[in-house]
């Protein structure tokens, strides 16, 4: 783990409570369901970067798929398992996952991937793949411009690290994607780019 990366854990083990109590504002329900309708009965799904558990893993739980939520910080799973119980919390980094490949019909990544070093970015789509299922579907929230840097966020330091749309767009086709849609969206007063893909692998 490199420096930027342990700021992120650290921020995020530091601002847990308070990042949970405003993430309600960033809740896509829309994309959500499209994803969602898009996924088999009881699926398997992965929320890489899942945070305190709410709204994604509920979402997902509730509508009766099997969700496995991966994050950096300690305090954020400690917060998803008693907000979602019957979903699966791991601590760990999702650029080095440790899952068989296709293993999950589906997966989500929310406002996590802009936290990688953005020179990483490109393996983990393809990680993404792997662990897919032929035809697994993915949903993920990816930066809105190029930018790489850190600022205060809640009051800890926080790095984040993007590529602009086009360049995002091209990795996860490179990656052997089929692109369902993209989009530019407000969440909450932030900028985010969409992009909900079918793995092409067969």
């Amino acid at each position: 783990m490199n420096k930027n990366e342990r700021i992120v854990e650290e921020g995020y083990d530091k601002i847990a409570q308070e990042y949970h109590r405003q993430r309600e504002r960033f809740d896509r329900r829309d994309e959500l369901e499209e994803f969602a309708g898009l996924l088999p009965d009881a699926a398997r799904v992965l929320d890489a970067g899942c945070g305190g558990g709410v709204p994604v893993a509920r979402f997902l739980t509730e509508r009766g798929f099997r969700v496995v939520g991966v994050d950096l910080s300690s305090n954020m799973i400690r917060l998803a398992k008693g907000n979602v119980p019957q979903a699966e919390f791991i601590k760990a980094d999702m650029t080095q996952l440790d899952f068989d490949e296709d293993s999950f019909d589906g997966l989500t990544a929310f406002y996590s991937v802009i936290h990688v070093p953005r020179e990483k970015h490109s393996g983990l789509f393809e990680t993404f793949r792997k662990i897919l299922k032929p035809n697994g579907v993915m949903l993920v929230s990816l930066g809105h411009s190029e930018w790489e840097g850190t600022e205060d966020f809640h009051g800890a330091e926080m790095f984040w690290s993007h590529h602009g749309p086009k360049r995002s767009l091209q990795m996860i086709e490179q990656a052997n994607f089929e692109i369902l849609f993209e989009r530019l969206a407000q969440s909450g007063e932030e900028e985010h780019y969409w992009i909900l893909a079918r793995n092409k692998s067969s």
